[in-house]
């Protein structure tokens, strides 16, 4: 958007024609000096720029999860860190759709004791997890009306 001007920042005039030969003049001499140094600062940053187009190409034998994602990276690929729960798997009747039941402690307002809360998420298993499997869930585009979800990993298996 637009930057507005700083209270701070003074606005400089334009420099008549003896102090602009007298700045160049000076960059000149001051170019002459530090180019070296430029010239391995630039060197220093393509370096960098290349070691992180690097480290975004595929690693031989990496696991990915079907969609060209990393599966140990598929939370932050490059759109911003996603919001990741980790609860337990309440219902897996329906087909290739679990609900996870996310508990948190909040603190009452007046009692001043932890009260457990409960939040139920419907989201997309691939994985194949069963009731009872502690499972870490991410948030994702709307998969249906009520699908925000999908399951990352299976963290445990349920107890048989």
């Amino acid at each position: 958007m637009f930057r507005r001007k700083k209270k701070e920042e003074k606005v400089e005039p334009a420099p008549s024609a003896e102090t602009a030969s007298e700045s160049a003049a000076a960059e000149e001499t001051s170019a002459a000096t530090v180019p070296a140094a430029g010239a391995e600062e630039a060197a220093a940053v393509d370096a960098s720029a290349h070691v992180v187009a690097e480290s975004a190409q595929p690693v031989a034998g990496a696991e990915t999860d079907g969609r060209g994602e990393f599966a140990s990276t598929a939370a932050t690929s490059g759109r911003g860190n996603r919001v990741q729960k980790v609860g337990v798997v309440a219902s897996d009747k329906m087909q290739k759709t679990v609900i996870v039941r996310v508990d948190r402690l909040v603190l009452h307002t007046k009692y001043r004791r932890y009260v457990r809360r409960t939040s139920k998420f419907m989201a997309h298993d691939d994985l194949g997890s069963t009731i009872g499997d502690r499972v870490r869930i991410v948030e994702t585009r709307p998969l249906s009306a009520s699908k925000r979800w999908r399951v990352v990993e299976i963290l445990q298996k349920a107890a048989k």
